[in-house]
């Protein structure tokens, strides 16, 4: 089902020379989706939508479409939800606090923490931080707020990804893991006291390592997931290996939410050029995690 204004998508539709028949939200049996056919809950645009173009007049439907496929999660109605990209610049431009998806559905579903990892090119990575200036990273890296992490990402590793013991390499946040503190601190003080507590705990933790040297294919087949510390520290590896099929999975939700591993390319817009393996496989993942559901095993605490 896609939340989407009706006539937005069929005027798109129209200008590729696609066929497609839009059948309203809720529909019977007899209406299921199926080739040139989408369930669509109709989302009314403010104001008329040009291909390329950016709209801040249109940044509260963005919104609106956001609030209606997470309530609908939380309340049932949806088994999980798929985000296409968003331009966040435009959104906030018209007057809306947005630093993104992850964000903004953690604060929809009351939940003080989540975790973004991108899933891809036959790698896991989670983010210890996510959408912060560079220059702010540091002071967000705190013993809380990565034992936090590393909890969400065990639990929903071993109840969403049916990953018994999942073992877990965690990046150092300076280079060569701060070379015994003469690169940095943040691993004596931060992060090895974290490491150790937990694996105490019974988890399977290595690092901190050194992030340059981490992601090597040999190395990485011990592990079942990376944690970064930042966003362009592991990102752009697993972009570069799987760019277009990668997939962005919100952890520590109390519902499924998927999303692509790129941004809006306004230049591609309506030209017919833009690829959606992304998407799809965005799809096809949510698909997966929702039939899983109730099939999932109690995680190590």
């Amino acid at each position: 089902m896609v939340i989407a204004d009706r006539q937005l998508l069929l005027d798109r539709a129209r200008s590729l020379g696609m066929a497609l028949e839009c059948v309203d939200f809720p529909g019977t049996v007899a209406s299921a989706p199926g080739h040139g056919r989408l369930l669509v809950l109709h989302t009314p645009l403010a104001a008329a939508a040009q291909p390329g173009r950016l709209e801040p007049a249109n940044s509260a439907y963005v919104l609106r479409t956001l609030e209606i496929a997470a309530d609908g999660c939380l309340d049932g109605t949806f088994a999980g939800m798929t985000t296409a990209p968003v331009h966040k610049g435009v959104i906030n431009d018209a007057g809306f606090s947005f630093s993104g998806h992850t964000e903004f559905l953690a604060a929809r579903a009351g939940v003080e923490q989540v975790v973004m990892m991108l899933v891809g090119g036959g790698m896991r990575v989670a983010l210890a931080t996510t959408h912060l200036p560079l220059n702010e990273v540091a002071q967000h890296i705190t013993r809380d707020g990565i034992e936090r992490t590393l909890r969400i990402l065990v639990r929903d590793l071993v109840e969403r990804f049916a990953i018994a013991r999942p073992r877990i390499a965690v990046a150092g946040l300076n280079p060569h893991a701060g070379e015994s503190g003469h690169l940095g601190r943040e691993e004596i003080e931060v992060i090895i006291p974290v490491l150790k507590r937990l694996r105490a705990a019974g988890f399977d933790l290595a690092g901190p390592l050194a992030a340059d040297s981490l992601f090597q294919p040999e190395k990485l087949k011990a592990y079942d997931c990376v944690l970064a510390m930042y966003h362009d520290q592991g990102l752009p590896v697993l972009k570069y290996a799987s760019f277009g099929s990668g997939i962005n999975v919100t952890l520590g939700l109390p519902i499924i939410r998927t999303s692509v591993d790129h941004g809006t390319a306004l230049e591609l817009a309506a030209t017919g050029k833009a690829a959606a393996s992304s998407l799809l496989e965005a799809v096809k993942l949510a698909a997966e995690l929702a039939r899983r559901g109730r099939q999932r095993v109690p995680a190590a605490r």
